[in-house]
């Protein structure tokens, strides 16, 4: 993988310094509707900078992607880990390298705001400059979850183009995203009925359809609304409701997702083999006996001779595998084609949202209802076919794990919880449940699995190995991580901003382990 680094890096150097250097002019938006004309106006120049910003929102390209999704997202939600035997320093043990942690911070807002300034000075077309700030605060609000405050009202302000200003609370952070969103919905609602050839040739993911904009904008809303509902439960269900009478994403037609020529994420898993299974989603999903197997991951030979039966393994996140190539022989790895779209947000995503937002200030009738849609839209998605034995099979549990490379890394089943909907359950079950399976269908949006994990504390994980907690006793080993420390890079460029942001916000303690402005619930 080493050259795969440095090239990634040598690439994404070139485009930050671009970034730092650009000047940036503000543009009001257009109050008015837009004309089909308007939108074909300086369409390639404008059409590229979409498109780049588009590759922002899960990342599209392989290098980038592995270091978002594969190296940190994906094992805090215990969706994969890696697999080769000298990365002692990584993120499943509290200690990763310092360059991986800069392309998580640095890199996001040195290729999104070249982008998005680029669009404001190519076009004042109110559509375009819309979508332009929904892609911003799809990838901003991941920055934020994964590192706590950061840059953002102040980038948006500085008319020299200037990274380095000063950060914003995450309250703030929030505050301003949701504000964006709502007066990016006010521009697609003038403009719903567009012809889709006005923005089809540079819109991978909706070909165009601002009604379907309408929709991942409003589920995005909806996300972001869940996300404050033990920090600020009022300004929760507030814009939670706002969402959801605005029209969310409600069936599979309409998930959003990145259509590429190539997926070339697809070569972490079938070339590089880098990260395998992890034991977690093993663990749900073999016990659940989730007809959704076969077609998220790939099957590996259990056992040996005449009892040799083809499953589904994966390791333990934290323990360095010994030998990388038993770990590939011996594990499964997503599975995932050149020809699969990028995943953004999915109908079963915006079904268990629902399904909580109706535990907490609606029915538990209600919210069964919902969360039996989610765990179907999921099974509809992945072609599983239909859930209801699924659903009504209370033998189904979590399993317990075996450690397939017999290092001894196992572990008992991590719940006991069932897919079977009870509306006696308390809600806090209930919230379990509906978190758990939610957890599955994410597969394998890593980050955003992660930060519901945090915010929720389900599914229920299995701790780091002690032994493998390398975080000098600032993680606990059985909360894991809680965010992600800011870079070195960011103390020598931006050293006054980030240290008030750590002394004022964070309590003063840059690290794994300190808890975020939303992850507020009473940890067990």
């Amino acid at each position: 993988m080493t050259k795969y680094i440095i090239r990634s890096f040598l690439l994404l150097a070139a485009v930050a310094l671009t970034g730092c250097l650009s000047d940036f002019d503000e543009y009001n938006h257009n109050p008015n509707e837009t004309t089909d004309e308007e939108l074909r106006r300086d369409n390639y120049l404008t059409g590229s900078y979409l498109e780049a910003l588009m590759d922002q929102v899960i990342p599209a390209e392989e290098h980038q992607y592995q270091f978002i999704e594969s190296l940190v997202g994906q094992p805090y939600a215990r969706y994969t880990t890696p697999t080769p035997n000298g990365w002692v320093q990584s993120f499943p043990r509290f200690n990763p390298p310092q360059p991986w942690v800069k392309a998580l911070f640095n890199d996001p807002l040195a290729n999104v705001y070249p982008n998005w300034r680029g669009i404001r000075k190519s076009t004042e077309d109110a559509v375009i400059l819309a979508l332009a700030d929904v892609l911003r605060v799809s990838v901003m609000h991941r920055l934020t979850d994964q590192f706590g405050p950061i840059p953002y009202t102040q980038i948006a302000e500085n008319r020299k183009g200037q990274l380095t200003v000063g950060y914003d609370t995450q309250a703030q952070a929030y505050t301003a995203m949701f504000g964006e969103l709502d007066a990016a919905l006010a521009v697609f609602e003038a403009n719903r009925d567009l012809p889709t050839e006005a923005l089809a040739d540079y819109d991978r993911v909706y070909g165009g359809d601002i009604a379907r904009w309408i929709k991942y904008t409003n589920s995005l809303k909806l996300r972001m609304a869940l996300r404050l509902s033990y920090v600020d439960p009022s300004t929760a269900q507030t814009r939670a409701a706002e969402a959801i009478a605005g029209g969310c994403i409600l069936s599979n037609a309409d998930n959003a997702a990145l259509h590429p020529a190539v997926n070339r994420t697809a070569m972490i898993y079938n070339d590089w083999q880098d990260h395998v299974l992890a034991a977690e989603i093993v663990a749900y999903t073999n016990g659940y006996r989730d007809p959704r197997q076969k077609f998220m991951f790939t099957s590996v030979t259990l056992g040996t001779g005449e009892t040799a039966t083809q499953g589904y393994a994966g390791l333990r996140v934290g323990p360095v595998p010994g030998n990388s190539q038993t770990a590939k022989d011996k594990c499964s790895f997503p599975l995932l084609t050149e020809q699969a779209p990028l995943m953004w947000f999915c109908a079963a995503e915006v079904a268990f949202l629902r399904a909580e937002y109706a535990l907490r200030w609606g029915t538990a009738s209600e919210a069964g209802e919902l969360y039996r849609q989610g765990v179907q839209l999921s099974f509809e998605q992945w072609g599983a076919g239909k859930a209801d034995e699924y659903l009504a099979d209370a033998t189904r549990k979590p399993a317990a794990f075996t450690d397939p490379m017999g290092t001894g890394y196992n572990f008992m089943a991590p719940s006991t919880i069932t897919p079977v909907w009870n509306d006696e359950d308390t809600p806090e079950t209930a919230l379990e449940r509906i978190i758990t399976q939610k957890w599955i269908a994410l597969f394998p949006l890593g980050n955003e699995a992660w930060a519901e994990h945090r915010r929720t504390g389900y599914p229920r994980f299995s701790p780091i190995p002690d032994d493998c907690n390398l975080s000098g006793g600032t993680v606990d080993s059985s909360l894991g991580a809680r965010r992600i420390p800011y870079p070195a890079e960011e103390y020598s460029e931006n050293r006054a901003n980030v240290e008030e942001a750590v002394r004022t916000q964070l309590g003063g303690a840059d690290n794994a382990g300190t808890r975020l402005w939303w992850d507020c619930k009473p940890l067990n």
